[in-house]
């Protein structure tokens, strides 16, 4: 498994990120390495969507769970991708802290090339970041 764990500092509050980063549907939009997402099904703060990666345009099955203003858990259930992504919030005095951690592997074959792809993964990790970092404090 590759792990990464990329953390940016806003200067706004946790209700102005999590009202950016709790829009899932909108993730395409930070997020290069998202193409499209399609909702599947909802069922409390649980949400079944069809994911499709920048990689080839692979199509990935995700779970999603949201806790308000805490985290968003998206677990790969079935696709290229096997393993989770973590988007996580803090509060540091007037700013917040915007933490996503990767915890993935590629899936079959593709499971030789992850240590390759992490490298991708985390400048992309690090570009979404800075893209909503500059987004808020506009």
């Amino acid at each position: 498994m590759a792990t990464i764990q990329v953390e940016v500092e806003i200067n706004a509050s946790i209700d102005k990120v999590w009202d950016i980063v709790s829009d899932i549907d909108n993730e395409p939009k930070f997020w290069k390495g998202t193409k499209e997402v399609r909702n599947i099904s909802k069922e409390g703060n649980t949400i079944s969507r069809e994911v499709i990666i920048a990689f080839r345009d692979q199509k990935c099955l995700q779970e999603v769970k949201i806790y308000p203003k805490e985290k968003i858990e998206a677990r790969f259930t079935k696709g290229i991708i096997d393993g989770e992504k973590i988007v996580s919030l803090s509060v540091k005095g007037e700013k917040t802290i915007l933490s996503t951690y990767w915890d993935i592997k590629l899936t079959g074959v593709m499971g030789m090339f992850t240590g390759m792809i992490k490298k991708h993964i985390k400048s992309g990790t690090k570009q979404a970041m800075q893209s909503i970092k500059e987004e808020i404090e506009r």
